[in-house]
């Protein structure tokens, strides 16, 4: 008598929504977590997907490692053959770091779009992207400023990018507020030299209420103590739904944690704006005449 031996393979980005049935002993005994490649494997993986394309003698693999954190295998391999058709597009025979620095900013941000724009829109771009890359290089615990554009990418006007240096499993409640204050220094810096709002900052403001929320029902990082408000997900008749473990009284309390949270990063915003206007408008100035800048460029006009 014959006897086949099966093994069943399966993969999910959800592990919580799997039925019990199938994650109880007996069922899949071996659980392998794949999570995003460190700076080893950054490096690796660029390697290898390097081969076969032609890279200039000063373009540093271990830097490139250094740049992508939080990039996936996937994006790392799409940087890279973006890379080689900015490079060709351009006549050129060799892949330089000014293609591999572009191809990781449409990477994660998206294409450059031109959008025809008026003087006043670009100038409130400017100060917008300013304020958040002034905040971010005030601050003590954020990464350094990488690079600041008016160039529209995706949905958005412009961006700020500040990736961090290393890779990092844990944050701080003082990082996170820090964070938040980053993402706070576009907004303030409207009101601060235009005296309105735009709504330019609607990303920024869905981003800040997202952490700042995660902060007090997750993290325990409030007055409300070292307790998690999270919903559970639950599944009734195959129908997935959150289930609610606490009061609506209490309800009103996270909330109540949560808007002191992004008041209060708002305000510190406010602060560093309104102390180091000179230097924003400088950068405002910068920004409308170059349109990006790099971390040094930025560097030299906040010294």
């Amino acid at each position: 008598m014959e006897t086949d031996n099966v093994i069943v393979l399966a993969a999910t980005n959800r592990p919580e929504l799997l039925d019990p049935a199938l994650t109880r002993p007996g069922r899949f005994d071996r659980r392998v977590v794949l999570d995003l490649p460190d700076i080893e494997g950054r490096e690796a993986i660029v390697k290898i997907h390097a081969r076969g394309k032609p890279f200039a003698k000063d373009v540093d693999f271990r830097k490139i490692a250094k740049r992508t954190v939080g990039f996936s295998g996937a994006d790392l391999e799409n940087m890279l053959n973006e890379a080689a058709i900015l490079a060709a597009g351009s006549g050129r025979k060799q892949i330089t770091n000014s293609d591999v620095e572009e191809s990781a900013t449409k990477v994660k941000l998206g294409p450059e779009k031109r959008r025809l724009q008026s003087p006043q829109e670009k100038k409130m771009t400017a100060y917008h992207e300013g304020g958040h890359a002034m905040v971010s290089a005030k601050l003590p615990h954020t990464d350094p400023v990488h690079r600041v554009s008016i160039v529209s990418r995706g949905l958005a006007l412009g961006f700020t990018e500040t990736p961090p240096l290393a890779d990092k499993y844990q944050h701080t409640e003082t990082e996170l507020l820090e964070r938040i204050a980053t993402m706070m220094g576009g907004r303030a810096a409207e009101e601060v030299v235009f005296g309105e709002f735009t709504a330019g900052a609607s990303s920024d403001l869905a981003q800040a209420t997202l952490l700042a929320r995660r902060m007090v029902e997750e993290l325990g990082m409030s007055e409300l103590g070292p307790v998690s408000f999270a919903a559970g997900e639950r599944a009734w008749f195959g129908v997935m739904g959150e289930a609610q473990s606490w009061s609506n009284e209490m309800s009103s309390k996270v909330d109540a944690e949560v808007k002191k949270i992004l008041d209060g990063a708002y305000e510190v915003a406010k602060k560093i704006v309104l102390a180091q206007r000179k230097r924003l408008d400088k950068v405002a100035e910068a920004l409308l005449e170059k349109e990006t800048l790099d971390g040094d460029e930025f560097a030299k006009l906040i010294a």
